[in-house]
């Protein structure tokens, strides 16, 4: 019982990416064309460094099939087709701070492309801006920061655990009728316990006060 009444004080941090969503469309005139409920984000397994991925859930214009034959699996979340997937990674939870938490979602709705059709901006690739990619990021995040509402920020200081959005069984890049799954929806998905560590800001350091000579 009391495992059960822990469980249910854990913070639902897929609300505060939502509300974070919601506010970044709402005072970053660069993702007004983001739609915060075709967004679906689940924290995921660790990828080298990554802090977090995108990923696009249809072709171009929103479509299961593209010209070649190709097909994508459909995503449906609380009845709604999803378009992209962010996966945030152990990192993002275990190895930062509350503003580089914040980027890193920035850093992924920036890959979004503007027609918001399912699909990544071609000109906005790390292979082809290289570094510039960090450069174009850069203002947008400390804009956005100094917005940044107290109460939108404070879930991304949490220390302790959290719950989130996972998967019990991941949608693959593509659908192959007969060999895999052609929706997926809540019942692939479940709320599972990730463990957040905040990093603290480092405290400045004493000035040690002059001895004046007379």
């Amino acid at each position: 019982m009391r495992a059960r009444n822990v469980a249910k004080r854990r913070t639902n941090f897929n609300h505060a990416i939502r509300a974070l969503l919601r506010d970044i469309v709402g005072r970053t005139p660069k993702f007004q064309h983001i739609r915060p409920s075709r967004v679906l984000v689940v924290a995921g397994e660790a990828r080298r460094t990554s802090r977090g991925t995108v990923r696009p859930l249809t072709f171009a214009g929103g479509k299961s099939v593209d010209n070649r034959g190709r097909r994508r699996p459909v995503v449906r979340y609380r009845g709604k087709r999803m378009l992209y997937l962010i996966t945030l990674r152990p990192l993002f939870f275990r190895a930062s701070n509350p503003d580089q938490r914040i980027r890193t979602v920035l850093h992924e709705l920036f890959h979004i492309s503007n027609r918001f059709d399912g699909t990544l901006h071609q000109g906005r690739r790390h292979a082809r801006l290289g570094k510039e990619f960090s450069a174009r990021l850069r203002p947008i995040v400390r804009r956005y920061l100094r917005q940044c509402p107290p109460e939108i920020r404070a879930p991304f200081a949490h220390d302790g655990e959290v719950k989130m959005l996972q998967w019990l069984e991941r949608p693959g890049p593509s659908y192959e009728p007969g060999k895999s799954r052609r929706v997926y929806t809540e019942e692939q998905l479940f709320f599972g316990t990730v463990r957040m560590i905040s990093k603290r800001a480092k405290a400045p350091k004493a000035v040690k006060p002059r001895l004046k000579l007379h």
